[in-house]
């Protein structure tokens, strides 16, 4: 299993408005306790193979302090799905949050277009999210998101290109606070990069995680 680490991905929709700079990824001043020990367990965090994460400059709107990850599932030079995890917290608590810690998440990947298709695939990839956190036997609450699924044809000059579709899952869940008030952040990223490898393609990690309907094969690895 490789650590947390690897190459920077492309933006990420909403959660694209952060600033700074590499070497400090977070914001919100000098950070208090639970939250640099969620980030401590964030960057301590054992992935499987063919996962790489860099950390990013996290969003200011969201939260008092945020740290964020970008995650790409590669193929030799290519990528099969990309991701944005962004943990926010907020020492006076959050109503909608119900808890002081927030995780918020996309994902995306290419499919075949009869695979976009699917009447049943946004509830599907919606399993795949609740079904990796369980897996894992993570408490959780307040989830929420959307699933997007999109479809692009070429005309004209690019008539030659196959139509494209890709699915977008966006969401955020309140993860469940442990001693001195600190939820296991790094046992969330494990779960989520099972969700971004499920979204690839790949098998899961280990037999008993297999706890979630699947798709067929989907697109070959998409260019970097």
């Amino acid at each position: 299993m490789a650590a947390a680490q690897g190459r920077l991905s492309d933006g990420a929709g909403g959660m694209d408005e952060a600033k700074g700079t590499e070497k400090d990824p977070g914001h919100g001043g000098a950070p208090p306790p639970p939250f640099r020990a969620a980030v401590d367990s964030l960057r301590g965090a054992r992935l499987r193979p063919r996962v790489e994460v860099d950390p990013v400059p996290a969003p200011k709107r969201l939260a008092p302090h945020a740290y964020a990850l970008e995650a790409a599932v590669v193929d030799g030079e290519e990528d099969l799905a990309d991701g944005r995890l962004v943990l926010l917290y907020d020492p006076a608590g959050h109503d909608g949050w119900r808890g002081t810690f927030r995780l918020v998440t996309l994902v995306r990947a290419e499919l075949e277009p009869e695979m976009a298709a699917d009447p049943l695939l946004p509830e599907v990839c919606w399993s795949w999210l609740t079904g990796a956190l369980s897996a894992r036997g993570l408490t959780y609450g307040e989830p929420s998101g959307t699933v997007t699924r999109a479809s692009s044809h070429y005309f004209g000059g690019l008539a030659e290109r196959p139509a494209a579709s890709q699915i977008e899952i966006r969401a955020s869940w309140t993860p469940r606070e442990g001693p001195a008030g600190v939820p296991d952040a790094g046992a969330h990223l494990v779960a989520w990069c099972d969700l971004l490898a499920q979204v690839a393609g790949l098998p899961p990690a280990a037999p008993g995680d297999a706890s979630v309907v699947t798709l067929p094969q989907r697109r070959g690895p998409q260019p970097r």
